[in-house]
């Protein structure tokens, strides 16, 4: 009898984790039927965890009943218990465990998982999951070890330090969340075989210059030719390298105080 209420529970607490995620339908690179996107295709079947930017649950303590690996995406997420009998996924911080306190709003303590508006968050202290608009949910910094700080704040903005070293203007009445975002060394894991990229949906990718001239501008010539040409090219004639892709006159440039370091600048800096 033991042995069948444990199996029951087990399912249970499994279809409560299935309503928090999502079937997500395969594209494999393709729209309309054709390529789109070159070396998609395959992968394991996935269903992502649908993540709680808004952490609108104001002033509700809850406690991390599980820290998951979540597909399609970089950090690993923790699975909420919250006081009134909702769970809900977030992102999980660094120092994250079962058992491990959160809250959210303007009442909550100043603590790693605390969501809050950047007014109540000390200047220098770790955060991640940003809001750009309040009340939208979080959209900066959500990437596995990542995290960002306030430099100032003055005339209703905070002036946000984000990891790739642009410095950026956002209302001190936006929310975001106490603490570095975990699985930190993310970065640093390596493919050690080939079945391993193909379960993550990535197809075998051939050099331009191994490729007929047809196929691709850097293909044909006899032997080790290289590419023939000043600069390197996509297979449809677009240039690569260099090219900016931001446009000229975004919104959101005003809100911009120092851009982010180019190419060039992190190899002088690393000099």
């Amino acid at each position: 009898m033991k042995g069948s209420n444990l199996k029951k529970d087990h399912f249970s607490m499994k279809n409560i984790k299935k309503k928090l995620t999502k079937a997500v339908s395969k594209k494999a690179g393709r729209s309309n039927g054709r390529v789109s996107v070159r070396h998609q295709g395959g992968g394991e079947k996935r269903r992502v965890r649908e993540v709680d930017w808004k952490r609108d649950k104001f002033d509700v303590a809850g406690k991390v009943e599980a820290i998951e690996y979540a597909p399609s995406r970089s950090a690993n997420v923790a699975l909420i218990l919250y006081q009134d009998g909702e769970r809900r996924y977030i992102l999980a911080t660094k120092n994250m465990k079962p058992g491990f306190a959160v809250m959210s709003g303007n009442k909550a303590p100043i603590k790693e998982g605390t969501s809050t508006t950047l007014e109540r968050i000390p200047l220098g202290m770790p955060i991640h999951s940003i809001e750009l608009k309040p009340g939208k949910g979080g959209q900066l910094v959500r990437g596995a070890g990542t995290m960002a700080t306030i430099s100032a704040k003055e005339g209703g903005v905070a002036h946000v330090r984000l990891p790739s070293k642009e410095l950026r203007k956002i209302s001190l009445s936006c929310r975001a969340t106490i603490g570095q975002v975990g699985n930190e060394a993310h970065g640093l894991r390596k493919m050690t075989k080939a079945g391993q990229k193909r379960h993550k949906g990535i197809r075998p990718t051939v050099r331009g210059v191994a490729q007929h001239p047809g196929s691709h501008p850097h293909g044909g010539g006899e032997g080790r030719s290289g590419i023939g040409m000043p600069s390197p090219k996509t297979p449809w004639g677009k240039k690569t390298l260099g090219k900016k892709t931001r446009r000229r006159k975004k919104y959101s440039d005003k809100n911009i105080l120092i851009r982010r370091l180019t190419k060039a600048q992190k190899k002088n800096k690393q000099k």
